[in-house]
């Protein structure tokens, strides 16, 4: 049941790919208790709600972070016997095999966490002990490399914890050496990190590591994670990387919600600036949903608004895949940011455009629609086609021809906040 195989790092080690060389573009939503929260039967309509929406890849946690440990899934199991990561239950993990399994039927991979980082550590915050250490976690890890290696899964190691001492990096090395040694190195990995920081800061050198993960967070509107995403791009070896966890939509900002939620329009910047600035896909979060809150007791954690079912019909998770769309519409081939193509006084602070050049073409993202300064001079272009592309709907509106080498302002069709737009240029 693999969806035609294990994907890969390209050549280029820049975007990742299918077996056959084509293109794959992870588009993940957060998914964290979704083996803790759901039966089968409402897995079921999560995973084809968000596989209609143009998903590629879900992300959810064997371990929940919500007292995974002692709290039961659906079938009143948890996770392991007396809290032990080297005695996993066959039970609680006959779930996780179905929802998976039921994930590849409907053609989603799962980004799947072995365990949330608190039970590594360090715990900073939860009820829950670390328990794992460098013997059992490469017992675990073997045991689900073996479990699921003909399954369609991305291991995504972390959980919102970095390995700030030797002793957590010591566990999660063992942990993801175990699962090679269990699936044979099948299946690709990554590491998703505190708010704020990158993998690459603490295991890019790592030989597991096959891309790195961003968790620009939840602080602040306008956070810019496209510069985090351009230095871990500018990193040697050269390996891909992505926003694992942007801005969730309906979230407070800064955990206050006196402060406001994010938005549909939050959400698409953080997802064009990243894809602007080199990362080989992104992830969209939903407060309700990644905690997969069903209305009852306890209180919604983190000031959730609605039910994750209400919360199915936010509108940034139904306008990711307009950035699917037009990433897929071109050659991935010799893709790159430059920011030469826009002038400098349209390219600082939060209102600053994105630039992405490939073979033929690019893309500049204009966060609140205000005219910039387009320079292809240092293009080899003949007659440059340019077209309007809107995040909202995924439409296409043709908005001129321009000579070669020719600086020109252009200005898009609406301007303000929630007023993005994304520039097509064809023809360079």
């Amino acid at each position: 049941m693999e969806l035609n195989g294990p994907i890969r790092v390209n050549n280029d080690r820049r975007y990742l790919e299918h077996a056959d060389g084509t293109p794959f573009f992870y588009l993940a939503d957060t998914a964290w208790a979704l083996f803790q929260r759901l039966d089968r039967g409402e897995a079921a309509r999560y995973l084809q709600d968000r596989a209609d929406k143009g998903f590629t890849v879900i992300q959810a946690t064997a371990v929940s972070e919500f007292d995974g440990l002692s709290v039961p899934n659906p079938d009143g199991e948890v996770p392991f016997i007396d809290a032990d990561p080297a005695r996993p239950k066959d039970a609680y993990f006959q779930h996780v095999d179905a929802v998976i399994d039921q994930a590849a039927a409907v053609g989603l991979r799962m980004g799947l966490l072995p365990t949330w980082g608190d039970k590594v550590g360090p715990a900073l915050w939860g009820s829950e002990p670390e328990v794992f250490t460098p013997e059992n976690a490469r017992i675990y890890g073997r045991f689900l490399g073996d479990r699921y290696r003909d399954r369609p899964v991305i291991w995504v190691l972390g959980g919102d914890r970095n390995p700030t001492e030797p002793r957590y990096l010591e566990t999660w090395r063992a942990m993801a050496e175990g699962i090679t040694e269990g699936d044979g190195g099948r299946h690709l990995k990554t590491f998703h990190p505190q708010g704020r920081s990158s993998s690459s800061a603490f295991v890019h050198d790592e030989p597991w590591l096959d891309f790195n993960m961003i968790q620009s967070g939840h602080h602040g509107r306008d956070a810019d994670n496209g510069a985090m995403v351009a230095a871990d791009y500018a990193r040697e070896p050269a390996k891909p990387t992505l926003d694992g966890e942007p801005c969730y939509e309906d979230h407070p900002v800064n955990w206050k919600p006196e402060l406001g939620y994010f938005e549909a329009w939050d959400v698409r910047k953080a997802a064009y600036r990243a894809l602007f600035s080199g990362a080989c896909g992104h992830t969209y979060g939903a407060n309700a949903i990644f905690q997969f809150w069903k209305g009852d007791a306890p209180d919604p954690k983190f000031k959730a608004r609605r039910t994750w079912e209400e919360a199915l019909s936010l509108p940034g998770a139904s306008q990711l895949r307009h950035a699917r769309v037009l990433l897929e519409s071109r050659s991935f081939a010799g893709r790159a940011p430059d920011s030469s193509l826009v002038a400098p006084d349209t390219h600082e602070g939060t209102d600053r455009a994105y630039a992405l050049r490939g073979e033929g073409h690019a893309f500049i993202y204009i966060p609140s629609g205000r005219a910039v300064v387009v320079d292809p001079a240092s293009l080899d272009a003949g007659e440059i086609v340019a077209t309007w592309y809107d995040p909202r709907t995924g439409t296409s509106t043709e908005a001129g021809r321009v000579p070669p080498d020719h600086v020109f302002t252009i200005k898009p069709p609406t301007r303000g906040p929630g007023e993005d737009w994304a520039l097509m240029l064809d023809g360079i």
